[in-house]
């Protein structure tokens, strides 16, 4: 599958959403998510620019964890599009067991609180962490992508094909604050680098 996204700074939620919806936009999922991006103890995932992750969403009543891996990522025309290849898993304990005996382990963890919208064929998700700026992600086609950003009322040059370690750079540069994006950076554990987020 061919992943196609921008993602950008979220300067007020409440109006986005608003703009989203009467727009005519769908709420699919609120909930949290939380990514755990593995990586080998020599980087080798982050060197070819590669991404395996476990994600498990919670939101409307259930659970759903998958497995995801993503290809390089490459630029056309302003958009970040990368293949991906993924599934539903049943035991995530499971899994990262294998994953571990494999000689993968944990190289990011990422949490956050989630609101996902459908317009035209494209998604919106909204994405608040622990602490830092929120963010909107919008993936589709290019099209459905153009129409999307424009029914958040956030201007399309507020979207980048950024990683989210760029928008994490600027947000510690502009509030002298160091960002969490996870519970246990919050509470002050910053093991993880931000080179993988």
């Amino acid at each position: 599958m061919r992943e196609v996204e921008v993602k950008g700074v979220v300067p007020d939620l409440a109006a986005a959403r608003a703009a989203l919806l009467r727009a005519g936009a769908r709420l699919l999922l609120e909930g949290t998510m939380v990514d755990r991006r593995y990586d080998t103890p020599g980087f080798d995932l982050r060197t070819r620019d590669e991404v395996l992750r476990i994600r498990i969403t919670r939101g409307n009543g259930g659970v759903e964890a998958r497995v995801d891996f993503k290809g390089p990522a490459t630029y056309p025309d302003g958009f970040k599009v990368r293949e991906e290849v993924g599934t539903t898993i049943g035991d995530v304990d499971v899994l990262e067991q294998i994953l571990a005996s494999l000689g993968y382990r944990i190289s990011r963890e990422i949490e956050r609180e989630i609101e996902v919208f459908e317009l035209s064929g494209a998604t919106a998700r909204f994405e608040t962490y622990p602490r830092m700026d929120v963010l909107v992600e919008v993936e589709g086609d290019p099209e459905g992508i153009e129409r999307a950003i424009d029914a958040t009322g956030i201007t399309r040059s507020a979207f980048t094909t950024e990683r989210l370690a760029d928008f994490v750079g600027r947000y510690e540069a502009r509030t002298g604050q160091r960002a969490a994006l996870c519970a246990r950076e919050l509470h002050g554990d910053f093991t993880y680098r931000i080179d993988d987020a």
